[in-house]
């Protein structure tokens, strides 16, 4: 009877569990295992979920809410404080401490500081908001208290709340931008030092300070409509954002951005067709680069030290460093700058700066921050002197008729319509100490007369041999210098030294439309090993234009191009000497036996996409490249993309005076415009790297005519179906890696039929491609690539 009785009970208490489970209640001792097959505690309307988020190492996971029934995974809160948890680590709700995660030993990595009393439950609403509440349901911890990136409706921040970026996109320790509610009332963004999160200079504010305290702001709030506005102590309120996006029918959220700015995002919830994306409403400031209350002017702005930052069309910062500047951290596009020259008083010595240096200028740019000596009335003329004749000036602005000289480091570097003046950098004609053998010579020649005049002469004739020896290609061919390449960048090969070098063209890499290379040796520094390439057909009757193309070629730098080394221009022969890059091309890597794996593609493929950026709008001259394909993609010692032969389709003899020019290119990864009387722009190139960028993600080539079904053999055709129908795994069949992170896949297949679009126009620039690869700009919904009718 009473086994009866017992059973009867536990039939009506089902329903009581099952109800618990489903209206987002989480119990005393309930648990989380950081896995891929871990399931997420949901909201009861499943539109949250609170688990464990997978880093990009895949061992390593984080404590998150995200929206649960978006497809691309959206992080709202994640546990900032916490050391990446490994796989195994468990996250437990608890009675005396609250929220807890430990790693697999069971040692403590973070936990939720509730206040006093014991924990009942745990309750994740269809806010986003995790609660645990005790036993009379009063709120001993939430995480709307504690937010990170991320504000939602019904969230509020109080006086003293902060709102913190990330480092990067996938990078989750907190970033150099912060949104705060001062003391004071004002809700601000800034920037901070790293290190000792100190606040700098403000860059946007609500303008909702008071002296008088009852007319100030005490509380931030995102209310239920959609609104984000400055509460004042008076009940008035200070919109940030307006109601602009029904709260009803979308999911809202305002997420600082990694690159600092506040971004107020918008998502359908209707999303039955599963293609919706986030749109963006609002953002704030309108212009981040442009702050025109600076008051300490510590920091470095919003780009880093040396950089200039621009605005892009959808309204976030783009950072370049200025000419003769290189990025100090090749991995942060945001970070500072690094003279690629020593400039110094020291260094100078006794040459005069116009010997020295040069001008470079640069329109509606300024370093506001970075002046040290104001000279008025000054012209041009006289501005651009007294900075090349200043050891310490590295820059000027001529503003009217006022010179500003200006020291490094530079900051809070930005373009500006607005700004009037004239801007001067100055970068250094030879690299530093470049000519320090023969200098040294000197001296040591003055001591040595002062011996006996035997050893004296004898001394006097070893050094002149050294001379002769370390100087013997100016010696030897001392016409070349006056024609147009410069000796500081590149080396002048005979055709002799290359035979020797290559051991009489023993050893081929490969053949291609621009000629053949071949494996060499050469001492030339670090290099050891080069990769000498023999020319087809380049014009054998224009040496100047010749030797100017690779002097053109010569001056590019970047971490995804192969650099060119040397040349040799001698009666018909005329040959590059390169890098030797030795893990090959990645056409061999894409689609050899072994199937590289998802990071290192992505890595390559975000590589590639820099170094045509680089060459389309960053380099002295533009140039198109005419020919991206995996072959010519070269993989150096660490597996970085080096973009191989730019530059060299103006070395071929087709006509160089037209843009409508006989096809260049490769069957399958040449543009339309090609084959139709349109003109030749950079948006060849963004088509090829569109193909490639197929290869990369399928690891298949583009045209393969093993495959026995007609609807698979072109790649291009076939993934576009596979996503109208959306069944992307199709695309990266067995790779669970890239299925792992198919938010970055959906992402990366969209910008390749971006970049495919048949019609130019249509296609976005390298830099765009970029960001969208990067995700620091949403990538709408590609239309069909083919559907455009261009008529020639």
């Amino acid at each position: 009877m009473a086994f009866h009785l017992l059973s009867l009970l536990f039939l009506l208490l089902l329903p009581c569990l099952t109800a618990a489970q489903s209206n987002g209640t989480i119990s005393i001792g309930q648990q989380l295992t950081a896995a891929e097959s871990t399931e997420p505690w949901l909201s009861p309307s499943k539109d949250f979920a609170l688990g464990f988020h997978q880093l990009d190492s895949k061992d390593l996971f984080l404590p998150a809410i995200w929206y649960y029934k978006i497809p691309s995974k959206t992080i709202v809160w994640y546990a900032s404080a916490v050391n990446p948890a490994p796989r195994g680590s468990k996250l437990r709700l608890t009675a005396n401490r609250g929220l807890v995660l430990e790693d697999p030993e069971g040692r403590e990595i973070w936990k939720s500081e509730i206040s006093t009393g014991q924990a009942a439950f745990g309750v994740l609403y269809d806010t986003g908001n995790f609660l645990i509440v005790n036993t009379n349901s009063e709120r001993l911890w939430q995480s709307f208290d504690h937010p990170t990136d991320t504000l939602l409706p019904t969230q509020t921040m109080e006086r003293g709340g902060v709102v913190s970026s990330r480092r990067k996109d996938t990078y989750f320790s907190r970033g150099r931008f912060q949104f705060r509610l001062l003391e004071d009332g004002n809700a601000v963004l800034n920037t901070i030092n790293l290190e000792s999160g100190f606040a700098y200079d403000a860059y946007f504010w609500s303008n909702t300070f008071d002296t008088n305290r009852s007319n100030a702001g005490y509380r931030v709030v995102f209310n239920e409509s959609g609104q984000l506005y400055v509460l004042r102590e008076n009940k008035q309120r200070a919109s940030l954002v307006p109601e602009t996006v029904s709260a009803k029918e979308n999911y809202l959220r305002a997420t600082l951005n990694f690159d600092g700015v506040f971004i107020f995002y918008s998502h359908p919830k209707n999303n039955s067709t599963g293609d919706a994306i986030w749109s963006v409403s609002d953002v704030l400031p309108e212009n981040i680069c442009i702050n025109n209350d600076i008051r300490k002017g510590l920091g470095s702005g919003i780009c880093g030290f040396n950089s200039i930052c621009s605005i892009s069309g959808a309204k976030r910062p783009i950072c370049q460093c200025p000419k003769g500047f290189s990025l100090l951290d090749p991995d942060d596009a945001y970070g500072s700058c690094k003279p690629d020259f020593i400039l110094g008083c020291e260094e100078d010595g006794k040459k005069s700066g116009e010997d020295l240096y040069y001008i470079e200028e640069l329109r509606n740019t300024d370093w506001p921050t970075s002046d040290y000596e104001q000279i008025s009335p000054y012209g041009k003329d006289e501005c651009v002197s007294s900075c090349l004749k200043d050891c310490q000036c590295s820059a000027a602005v001529l503003r009217d008729d006022t010179c500003w000289k200006k020291k490094l480091p530079l900051s809070y570097g930005k373009t500006d319509r607005d700004e009037t003046g004239t801007t001067f950098i100055k970068i250094r004609k030879v690299p530093s100490g470049g000519k320090k053998k023969v200098d040294v010579l000197i001296p040591v020649v003055s001591v040595l007369f002062g011996s006996s005049a035997l050893i004296n002469l004898l001394l006097v004739s070893a050094c002149c041999l050294g001379f002769l020896v370390v100087n013997r290609k100016k010696f030897m061919r001392p016409h070349q210098e006056d024609q147009g390449v410069s000796y500081m960048n590149l080396r002048c090969f005979t055709y002799k030294e290359l035979v020797e070098v290559t051991r009489g063209f023993k050893e081929e890499l490969g053949r291609g439309a621009f000629g053949t290379v071949y494996k060499g040796f050469v001492n030339m520094g670090s290099s050891n090993h080069v990769a000498v390439k023999k020319l087809n057909s380049v014009f054998q009757d224009s040496e100047k234009e010749f030797k100017a193309e690779v002097n053109g070629i010569g001056q590019t730098h970047h971490k995804n191009l192969v650099r060119l080394l040397g040349y040799c221009d001698e009666g018909q022969n005329r040959l590059l000497v390169y890098e030797f890059m030795s893990n090959g091309t990645v056409a061999s890597f894409l689609f050899g036996d072994s199937k590289p794996n998802w990071k290192l593609r992505t890595e390559i493929a975000m590589g590639i996409a820099g170094g045509l950026f680089y060459l389309h709008e960053e380099c002295c001259t533009q140039i198109i490249h005419c020919d991206i394909k995996p072959q010519n993609i070269l993989l150096d010692d660490h597996y970085n993309a080096r973009i191989s032969d730019f530059g060299l389709a103006k070395l071929l003899t087709l006509d160089q005076s037209h843009t409508n020019t006989a096809i260049r290119g490769t069957k399958g990864y040449v543009a339309p415009e090609w084959f139709r009387n349109m003109p030749i722009t950079v948006k060849v190139d963004v088509y090829s790297y569109g193909v490639l960028l197929l290869e990369i993600i399928c690891l298949r080539r583009n045209i393969d005519n093993e495959i026995s079904k007609v609807d698979k053999a072109i790649l291009t055709d076939w993934a576009y179906d596979r996503y109208q129908e959306r069944t992307l795994e199709a695309l990266v069949e067995n790779d669970l890696e890239a299925m792992n992170n198919v938010t970055m896949l959906h992402r990366f297949v969209m910008v390749a039929f971006w970049c495919i679009q048949e019609d130019p126009s249509h296609r976005p620039t390298m830099r765009k491609v970029t960001q969208m690869l990067e995700g620091v700009v949403e990538v709408p919904i590609p239309p069909c690539p083919w559907t455009l009718n261009i008529t020639s």
